[in-house]
């Protein structure tokens, strides 16, 4: 473990700038992850859809989460910045054209589309904080990016209950997300591309879809992608599908909804901006036992009925942390573990391709015993046990990485 006492390698006023920039785009992350969780329940109002039927669109909507490969590998021959812009824009268009959406049909198109750009963005935003960041500060920054994912939710919790009650209801949402994504497109003018690509990749020809499983970092490519899977088979729904829950099963109120989202969301704020620092002081594997362990506790407790508010509202709380924090973990393994030629092939492998598997079909495996057994916390307790499986793999399988330069964790283990 390296001394935490020492002192950390000061950030360039670029590397500030970039840290900022990268934050308010990951902001966008969050907005959009609640967004569709907040409107869930007007959308299916309004077109009429079953418990079967939302999940089967949640999960459609998330395709374009495993499409984003697509985008996310073409960092490695476009470069990172020429990615970013265009994932930025073409999100704003498709966030506009979501709002504008008549049928459930042009809803479902419009925001698949959108979540290729959007987790494309996501993706190439976490390579590009890897690479341009010190290795003492790697964590935290990784960390705090993410982070602000949760505080771009913590905007839509505020707003989404206000912007309902406008003319447009549950369409104001998403054409109020467009104007700062316009904002922040104007802004990405000044945006260079990382230090480490410029310098270590040379352009050539469009790699092969299976190159990378044809290497060294093939069993890497394949842990880490069965790591995401089973976390992303528990976060995807962890706080999606608390709403409907909490009015659905357990009675509450649209207000204490609001209220309980709005409270878990602030109250996990801080734990969640201190998770990347605690990556880097204690270490990427155990701060991955205290953030998985959280995880799936909280999730069981989140989704039983009849406890007491104050009960209830702690678990959302450690739920809501837990779902952001897990990602600062992954982010930060993928980003380190391999070279700098294959690093966006790699994270669109492990998390795309192979982990977004379970993002997609989670949803409906909980839509259907939902419908079986009428109640969604009976459905989404049980996915509780993969965080769990996800933590095991990490300790087995996975190296230590902190604090240590990209060129010598992409080298470990291969």
């Amino acid at each position: 473990m390296a001394d935490s006492a020492a002192p950390k390698t000061p950030l360039t006023g670029y590397q500030w700038r970039l840290f900022i920039f990268l934050s308010v785009a990951t902001f966008f992350e969050g907005y959009d992850f609640f967004a569709l969780a907040q409107v869930l329940d007007d959308i299916q109002g309004e077109f009429g859809l079953d418990k079967f039927q939302l999940t089967a669109l949640t999960a459609f909507i998330n395709g374009g989460t495993i499409v984003a490969y697509l985008l996310v590998r073409k960092a490695d021959r476009w470069g990172r910045r020429k990615v970013l812009m265009a994932t930025i824009l073409g999100y704003a268009l498709f966030t506009l054209l979501s709002g504008l959406s008549t049928t459930v049909w042009m809803f479902a198109g419009f925001q698949f589309v959108a979540r290729i750009f959007l987790i494309a963005e996501w993706a190439t935003s976490m390579v590009m904080a890897a690479e341009e960041f010190p290795a003492d500060r790697r964590g935290m920054v990784i960390g705090v990016i993410q982070a602000f994912s949760s505080l771009g939710a913590i905007a839509c919790v505020g707003v989404v209950p206000l912007l309902l009650d406008t003319t447009y209801g549950w369409r104001t949402v998403y054409f109020v997300g467009v104007v700062p994504l316009l904002i922040l497109a104007f802004a990405r003018r000044n945006l260079k591309e990382t230090k480490r690509f410029s310098e270590q990749v040379v352009p050539t020809k469009t790699r092969s879809f299976l190159a990378i499983l044809k290497g060294p970092h093939r069993r890497r490519v394949l842990e880490l992608g069965l790591i995401w899977f089973m976390t992303y088979a528990c976060t995807q729904n962890a706080v999606h599908f608390w709403k409907i829950w909490a009015k659905q099963d357990n009675g509450w109120t649209n207000e204490q909804v609001s209220k309980t989202l709005f409270l878990a969301a602030i109250i996990s704020m801080p734990l969640i901006f201190a998770a990347g620092k605690m990556l880097d002081v204690i270490g990427r594997k155990a701060g991955a036992v205290v953030i998985y362990l959280t995880l799936s506790v909280a999730v069981v407790l989140a989704y039983t009925p009849g406890l007491h508010p104050l009960v209830l509202g702690a678990a959302l709380t450690g739920a809501v942390f837990g779902v952001s924090a897990v990602l600062a973990v992954l982010n930060a393994f993928t980003s380190e573990l391999f070279p700098t030629e294959l690093r966006g092939d790699a994270f669109a492998w492990t998390n795309n391709l192979i982990g977004r598997i379970g993002y997609v079909l989670s949803p409906l495996f909980v839509g259907v015993l939902a419908e079986r057994w009428d109640s969604w916390g009976a459905a989404i307790k049980p996915t509780a046990i993969f965080p769990l499986i996800a933590l095991a793999l990490i300790l087995l399988l996975l190296p230590e990485t902190n604090q240590k330069e990209l060129e010598e964790t992409s080298a470990i283990g291969h």
